[in-house]
């Protein structure tokens, strides 16, 4: 299903707001005929919360319809509220309200999925990294693209989407809500693996902050092993040497003053690992 859509994710879209919905009807449809969506970019459901929602539906019914597509073998399959979905299932109903529409391409009913679900507040990173990462994979839509609709910096799209190369565990203790976002970015900021599955495990057990766990990371960094040259060696002054290390101890990462051929000038390198390591740093320059 591969496909180049030419103009991007705003032709995803337009595709499904200018659909004709004359033909949408609100119906009950039986709930076991209901598959789930293959697109949905939520991969974990609270517990709570859904216990919650299946004690409202009991007493109230279920006050939102979901929406379905009509296969033509007269199946549903979910373009949204499958978490409804499964609360009315739990709830013991044997029927659900639905809108029901017609005449959609994957393409739309892909659309509708992220319109419906990516831009909800309450979905966790990791579920917002792999819906980025199926819109560019299935449909070819650039980082830029997917910034520029949702409103986000590419930076943040590429931030999000670089959770993805942390351990399979760790992704699912953010969607679980075991960890944090916040701790996610932090962790990924550590490029030693064994480090990152110590620094994770103390999260579990110690319940160490986000802050905590950043100063962790820029330690980490700070005392990583410099490469010197013996032509540096021999040009660096003990006065360099100090400096070097308070900036590093500012910065929590690796810096290095290479002396020029005059005493009036050199240059200052700044080490970053990771692009949040990058955005932490820039910060405390801007200060």
């Amino acid at each position: 299903m591969r496909q180049a859509l030419g103009k991007g994710i705003d032709a995803l879209i337009s595709k499904v707001q200018n659909n004709d919905i004359s033909h949408d009807m609100v119906r009950k449809i039986p709930i076991d005929s209901v598959r789930p969506n293959r697109w949905q970019p939520r991969k974990a459901f609270d517990e709570n919360a859904m216990a919650e929602l299946v004690q409202s539906i009991k007493e109230h019914g279920l006050l939102q319809p979901i929406s379905v597509w009509r296969d033509a073998d007269g199946a549903f399959e979910l373009i949204a509220g499958e978490r409804r979905w499964r609360a009315c299932k739990a709830a013991g109903l044997k029927e659900v309200e639905a809108i029901v529409k017609k005449d959609l391409t994957d393409q739309q009913k892909f659309g509708l999925s992220l319109i419906e679900n990516i831009q909800r507040e309450d979905l966790n990173a990791i579920d917002h990294a792999l819906a980025y990462r199926q819109l560019m994979d299935e449909f070819s839509i650039s980082q830029t693209d997917i910034a520029k609709k949702l409103g986000k910096s590419k930076s943040a799209v590429s931030n999000t989407l670089r959770l993805l190369e942390l351990e399979e565990d760790i992704q699912k203790g953010v969607q679980t809500g075991a960890v944090s976002e916040g701790h996610a970015r932090a962790l990924i900021s550590i490029p030693d693996k064994g480090k990152r599955k110590e620094a994770y495990e103390r999260i579990l057990t110690e319940k160490i902050s986000v802050r905590e766990l950043e100063a962790y990371a820029q330690n980490f960094h700070a005392r990583r092993p410099r490469a010197k040259t013996s032509g540096e060696s021999r040009r660096k002054t003990p006065e360099i040497s100090d400096m070097e290390a308070r900036l590093e101890k500012h910065l929590g990462t690796k810096v290095e003053i290479m002396p020029g051929g005059a005493p009036e000038n050199g240059k200052i390198t700044i080490h970053y690992y990771s692009l949040d390591d990058f955005d932490r740093i820039t910060r405390i320059l801007k200060k």
